[in-house]
């Protein structure tokens, strides 16, 4: 095993990244350490990239960031009992305690003590890394490295959609980017009957239709898409599913709802926002469902199944490819405003 090993690191309090050679982490007692195969870039490093507002307040540098990853287990510590040397597995990025009352309920994935890898513990963009057993999902020899280091994101948009009971209903996804496209596949592969995605980039949108989107809304060029949608449904669709968060994409995912309709939120807005309650909510009966991640672990089983069974193919949501010594490459693709770009991943 080396002593010293090569990382993508948040080193000052600035926008950017750094490559780094730092010594290789050793696992504690319940904890595994990772050979990382492949790993991708998620919006939420992106904002600790471009040291926005959410990140000045969360990241305390120097950190390893990055938490979406595979790898293959090198170590085990003497408290681990469910992993072994030779494992190959994708890491859970949300952290529990296992002693506040949502874990001892069933909802590890809201935590009271929540800690995230690659946020407030070091993270997968390196060579190596170690993660806490309680976080470790076994995979099959025989699933792609590019796909098994993006079933964490694929989970949000799996438990958003399982969430939001969409079967024989007419539903929206808002939002083009990478948990938007999973959500329309995963949509189309459980019984929704017609899909409308509403987005703002074409190359983005295009991929949405790829994965089952059957009505594209280009909400920069397109006129009066709330009154189009409103006409063509009889009064709105049953179920909208947010993936975007801002101000815009809630509101007209409001405005597109039919009375008694269920609105699901993963997005996150950058800032808080006017929100008319009654009109929205109270008037209109609607159902509002908040999504934080994935169930531990309800949700991998099911998109374990969407995946095996063929449902699901994630292929088209990989936009681009890179190794990982061209992290800084990878990085400015996937925050370029001049080059599209959906899901990126690293391989080594």
């Amino acid at each position: 095993m080396p002593e010293k090993m090569l990382a993508a690191m948040k080193l000052r309090k600035a926008v950017g990244a750094e490559m780094a050679e730092i010594p290789l982490p050793r696992p504690k007692a319940d904890e595994v350490l990772l050979k990382i195969k492949a790993c991708s870039i998620c919006g939420t490093d992106k904002h600790i990239y471009n040291w926005d507002n959410w990140a000045q307040n969360r990241i305390k540098p120097p950190l390893v960031f990055g938490h979406e990853c595979c790898g293959e287990v090198m170590e085990v510590g003497p408290a681990v009992k469910s992993i072994k040397v030779g494992d190959y597995i994708t890491a859970e990025t949300h952290i529990p305690c296992l002693h506040c009352f949502q874990c001892r309920t069933g909802n590890m994935h809201l935590c009271q003590n929540l800690s995230i890898l690659g946020v407030d513990v070091d993270g997968i963009f390196a060579e190596y890394a170690v993660v806490p057993e309680v976080c470790c999902w076994k995979n099959d020899t025989a699933l792609p490295v590019e796909i098994a280091c993006i079933q964490e994101p694929f989970g949000n948009a799996v438990y958003t959609v399982m969430e939001s009971n969409v079967g024989a209903k007419k539903v929206a996804v808002i939002g083009d980017g990478p948990t938007g496209a999973f959500a329309c596949g995963v949509a189309r592969a459980v019984g929704a009957v017609k899909i409308y995605n509403l987005g703002m980039i074409p190359f983005n949108l295009e991929i949405c239709r790829k994965m089952g989107a059957d009505v594209s809304v280009n909400v920069v060029e397109e006129k009066n898409y709330r009154e189009k949608i409103l006409d063509e449904t009889n009064g709105g669709v049953d179920v909208v599913m947010d993936m975007a968060g801002n101000k815009n994409a809630v509101s007209d995912g409001f405005a597109i709802l039919r009375r008694t309709g269920t609105f699901t939120a993963f997005g996150i807005a950058p800032a808080p926002f006017e929100f008319d309650m009654a009109q929205n909510i109270v008037f209109k009966g609607a159902r509002v469902i908040g999504i934080n991640g994935r169930k531990m672990f309800d949700t991998w089983y099911q998109l374990r199944n969407l995946l095996d069974s063929g449902k699901v193919d994630i292929r088209p949501v990989i936009s681009h490819k890179f190794p990982f010594t061209d992290f800084l490459k990878a990085f400015e693709t996937a925050i370029s405003t001049t080059t599209p770009s959906a899901k990126v991943v690293l391989t080594m």
